[in-house]
């Protein structure tokens, strides 16, 4: 046998992680893992069918309704909590090292959010918990009694997560929905199908009680029936914009709870008194962070026209300087697109600006690879609002500029988008930049900079979303108010 084969076998994961155990799939289908890079093949992913689902969801509500997670405490939940980020801790370079072969991204930002950024959200969410008053007692209006106020369990979460930031983007459920006492049933996507598995590991080597996390690989149609599932309490949601409306219907229709973090395109605001250099640093999050296959991507730059040409030069030198290659060399910059499908939606938008009244100032290609889903970066100058790379999502490193006259129009046209998730301001005048950030709608920004504060609120305005993630407030997705009106005596 080949160590090829050898490493295959050793990333298959042909069976799901339900009540605590390894459990054999209900249906045969599987998931071919194919590596970003090299088209090569990485391991095979059992998918789970809607009869998986279902044992997921009942284990899932055993565990909360009959186990002993529903009756845990906060320091003991806060203790399997900070387990549970020890034992991912020490598997956090082989899990970075196995998400950027999956998806592309490149290695020290894989580092950073799929090894150490899930170990980072238990410990931030278990300290949070702590600081949250669950119960309190009040006098009750108008009459002679107490009302004691009680903070609980939403119930069973089911979690559905994409492909871009697979390991971060789980624990941003994940860990609230454990801090706050709820039981989960976590799908992820197949194109991240091997990753997301080392959190059962973590849960079995920790003890964590059967059915407080379970796990179920699956597509499209199983993970409609657990948005559907009759034992579903709350669905917190990451991905597509129109995957988001059939879910928001669903749970309205349902009247259950749910949490939507959705696309973007994102503005960067380029003023006329701004420093270019700023916003050249501010490049790598803003714009290119995960070679643009990120939500938050300012793919939309906007520059006073009296400094257009000299930032569009200096954006089209900026991209073809990153050094565009494999994602495990820590020199690359831009890796490979996550899948060879994605890479062809990629390129069929960079098809759409050759057609269009915009200018193809750079990119355009797919470099000189002969394997692999790479794209370079590209940029088009003189983009329309209105064109459609304008206005929808193109999930890689392909970029609109377009000018402005003043800070009004700039606003506007910012604003002229139906997402608002993130965005930035660049001006050398601090409380101007402020001014501009301030009436821009979105969810997230940022002045002469763009950086991601996973202890502060995150989430999208318009088609962007609904709620928020992070922070403190995170955990007020995964509890409930219950009033109890008592005697007044409980007010002694």
């Amino acid at each position: 046998m080949t160590a090829i084969a050898d490493a295959r076998t050793e990333l298959d994961r042909t069976r799901f992680f339900i009540d605590g155990e390894w459990v054999e799939p209900r249906g045969t289908e599987t998931h071919r893992a194919i590596e970003a890079a090299t088209g090569e093949v990485l391991g095979e992913a059992a998918l789970g069918t809607d009869a998986d689902i279902d044992a997921a969801v009942r284990a899932a509500r055993r565990a909360l309704d009959e186990g002993p997670w529903g009756r845990t405490s906060v320091a003991e939940r806060v203790d399997f909590m900070l387990r549970f980020a020890d034992a991912l801790e020490a598997r956090a370079e082989s899990t970075s090292r196995l998400v950027s072969q999956e998806n592309g991204m490149p290695i020290a930002l894989s580092s950073a959010f799929n090894g150490g950024a899930p170990a980072g959200l238990l410990r931030m969410f278990a300290q949070v918990i702590q600081n949250v008053e669950l119960e309190s007692v009040r006098p009750s209006t108008g009459v002679d009694g107490a009302t004691i106020v009680r903070r609980e369990p939403v119930g069973v979460v089911g979690a559905i997560t994409p492909w871009n930031y697979p390991q971060a983007l789980a624990m941003f459920k994940v860990a609230p929905a454990l801090a706050a006492g709820c039981t989960v049933v976590l799908k992820p996507s197949p194109e991240t199908a091997l990753d997301t598995y080392v959190f059962a590991d973590a849960a079995q080597e920790i003890g964590l009680p059967p059915g407080v996390l379970n796990i179920v690989l699956a597509g499209r149609e199983a993970g409609a029936s657990l948005v559907t599932h009759p034992g579903v309490d709350k669905i917190a949601f990451t991905g597509s914009t129109a995957a988001g409306r059939w879910i928001g219907a669903e749970c309205g229709r349902l009247i259950r709870r749910c949490t939507l973090e959705l696309g973007g395109k994102s503005a960067s605001v380029f003023l006329e008194d701004a420093d270019l250099d700023t916003f050249l640093r501010a490049l790598p999050t803003s714009s290119f962070m995960n070679n643009a296959q990120t939500c938050t991507t300012a793919s939309r730059m906007l520059v006073a026209r009296s400094r257009y040409d000299e930032v569009v030069e200096a954006v089209a030198q900026y991209s073809r300087d990153q050094v565009v290659g494999n994602p495990l060399d820590p020199a690359t910059t831009v890796g490979p697109m996550a899948s060879h499908t994605h890479l062809e939606r990629v390129l069929g938008y960079i098809d759409v600006g050759r057609n269009s009244s915009a200018r193809l100032v750079t990119g355009g290609g797919r470099g000189d690879f002969d394997r692999g889903w790479f794209v370079e970066p590209t940029v088009f100058a003189d983009v329309d609002n209105n064109d459609q790379l304008a206005r929808e999502e193109v999930f890689g490193p392909v970029f609109a500029m377009t000018p402005f006259d003043s800070d009004d129009e700039a606003v506007r046209i910012a604003n002229d988008s139906n997402y608002g998730l993130g965005g930035s301001v660049y001006s050398a005048d601090e409380e101007r930049g402020l001014g501009v950030a301030r009436r821009i709608r979105t969810g997230t920004i940022g002045v002469n900079r763009y950086d991601i504060d996973l202890g502060a609120p995150f989430g999208g305005m318009k088609d962007s979303g609904i709620g928020r993630e992070l922070g403190p407030e995170g955990i007020n997705n995964y509890l409930e108010y219950k009033s109890i009106y008592a005697p007044a005596s409980y007010l002694r």
